[in-house]
């Protein structure tokens, strides 16, 4: 073999070791895969306060964050979560704040909202207020994904305020403190 033959055989070999070397270590980055967990959303599911293990739809639910609707419609249901259907369980996105400090955050849920909607001034919807307190922690997915925050529920308060001496809420308990996925359910509310 000559020398420019063993001169050919080395570049190439150190060519291609060094390619094998560099993507070897390399993880796919510029797509965070549908599946992969991201920030969850709060899981509610409703239940019979007079039979505690049944699920119980609310009937013609309307549900919005609040200051982020005001009384929708048919024609302007911008900023609602759920609007005006029987539900059995709604998703509840939560603020995301500075890591570790206590937030709060409050939902609307109009119970009846046909009620408010139709044209009959003698009947009307059934609004109440839960105020949702929680901590953020930050955990790191992927290049690709960034980071997830992961909320640990410290209260769920209904009527938080006390004013409300019409609450069709008549309960609700913490079922999972941290809320890590969507597959469980956090909360649920007996009414």
């Amino acid at each position: 073999m000559n020398l420019k033959a063993k001169i050919k055989t080395i570049v190439v070999s150190v060519i291609y070791f060094t390619t094998l070397v560099l993507f070897q270590n390399c993880e796919r980055d510029d797509i965070c895969a549908e599946s992969t967990p991201t920030t969850p959303r709060l899981l509610v599911e409703f239940y019979d306060v007079n039979e505690p293990d049944e699920l119980k739809p609310v009937t013609r639910l309307t549900v919005y964050g609040e200051g982020l609707a005001d009384n929708p419609t048919d024609d302007n249901t911008e900023g609602t979560l759920v609007y005006n259907t029987n539900s059995t369980a709604m998703e509840l996105p939560l603020l995301i704040e500075n890591e570790d400090e206590v937030t709060t955050t409050r939902f609307i849920l109009e119970k009846d909202t046909n009620l408010r909607l139709d044209s009959n001034a003698s009947t009307n919807s059934n609004i109440d207020i839960i105020e949702i307190e929680y901590t953020t922690t930050f955990e790191y997915v992927s290049r690709a994904c960034g980071y997830k925050s992961v909320f640990n529920l410290i209260n769920v308060t209904v009527n938080p305020d006390g004013d409300d001496a019409d609450l069709w809420i008549q309960n609700e308990e913490i079922l999972e403190v941290l809320v890590e996925n969507e597959s469980t359910v956090h909360v649920r509310i007996l009414h």
